[in-house]
């Protein structure tokens, strides 16, 4: 009876590979989709943290040099003496760090999602092909 069961269950494998295989390429376009957007969130929350620590801000002074605002971000000056300066919630040192782990996060989570893609692509060629990709 074994005997029997062992070439069925070969031929039954073997007749899925090919869906598997697509299934696979379906699967793998589809969650690089999910990284690139993933990738785009990524650099928008950097971006808005590189932004908030380096811009200046608050209101702005006119002088002989021309006017400029009266702060500067946490990444020049890290702990401003002006009342104005300090009370900007955005540019305090807890929401810049949850700014930050929103960052890491996103960019982890990008970085997990296009290798995953990666796998699943090369998981479907070599299902499909029967031989593996090179690199």
């Amino acid at each position: 009876m074994a005997a029997d069961e062992t070439p069925l269950e070969g031929s039954v494998l073997a007749d899925t590979a090919p869906e598997g295989a697509e299934k696979r390429a379906r699967d793998a376009r589809r969650i690089e989709g999910w990284s690139i957007v993933w990738m785009l969130l990524a650099m928008l929350v950097w971006g808005c943290f590189i932004v908030l620590m380096v811009a200046d801000y608050g209101p702005e002074v006119s002088s002989y040099k021309g006017t400029r605002a009266v702060c500067q971000g946490p990444f020049v000056d890290p702990s401003p003496q002006d009342r104005v300066c300090r009370s900007d919630e955005l540019r305090q040192w807890p929401a810049l760090m949850g700014i930050l782990a929103l960052a890491l996060v996103a960019t982890v989570t990008a970085a997990a999602t296009m290798v995953y893609a990666k796998v699943l692509a090369r998981l479907a060629h070599s299902d499909g092909s029967g031989v593996r990709p090179q690199g």
